[in-house]
């Protein structure tokens, strides 16, 4: 294996790891050790690839949303309901995302994340493919306040799971349960995010 290859294939190791301590302890408390060890390397190479753990955890939040973005697309033949299932399907699949993005919200608080105006420009493009999809008729202001409702509505039942089982008095990781969510999900969006009606 190259020098190149063996750096390439000890940074993911690193990331692969660093995503799963990260979405169990946040920034806090995750630990280099761990991580390391984990990844079945020294924890100096930690330092040489990343510099520190925070920026460690910016590459890993970085990655997943990006995996994200690339995974659940909007495009000019997609429509909210469309949108708002796929992204629940995304997180059913792959819940340390919303783990990773809790931690996150929880560290930075109200200040500005690492890499947030690159990170902006992802929701940017979603926010003009909804304009799109909805054949242009929604403002710009209201198309943002479409795709972050969809986000929470999609992501919500699932970050906390309590609230669910609390509310619809059934455990929320059976499938049926998340199916039946799912599908109110879809018709609940279709219903919102219907154009509206003119009469004669």
């Amino acid at each position: 294996m190259s020098n190149t290859s063996r750096t390439e294939n000890t940074r993911t190791l690193l990331l692969q790891a660093a995503r799963h301590e990260f979405a169990a302890h946040g920034i806090a408390g995750a630990r280099v050790d761990r991580i390391a060890e984990r990844a079945g390397v020294n924890k100096q190479r930690i330092y040489a690839h990343f510099g520190d753990k925070e920026q460690l955890f910016r590459h890993v939040v970085g990655g997943a949303v990006d995996e994200l973005s690339q995974a659940v697309t909007l495009t000019d033949d997609s429509d909210p309901a469309s949108y708002v299932t796929r992204i629940f399907d995304y997180h059913r699949s792959h819940p340390d995302l919303l783990r990773l993005l809790l931690w996150e919200a929880l560290h930075y608080g109200d200040s500005p994340v690492p890499g947030e105006e690159e990170r902006a420009g992802l929701y940017d493009a979603k926010v003009a493919s909804l304009t799109e999809a909805m054949g242009g008729s929604a403002s710009d202001t209201d198309a943002r306040h479409l795709l972050l409702t969809l986000i929470g509505l999609a992501a919500w039942p699932q970050i906390t799971p309590q609230l669910t089982r609390l509310v619809l008095g059934r455990d929320p990781s059976d499938e049926e349960v998340r199916d039946q969510m799912r599908e109110h999900l879809e018709k609940f969006t279709r219903n919102a995010a219907a154009p509206p009606t003119t009469s004669a």
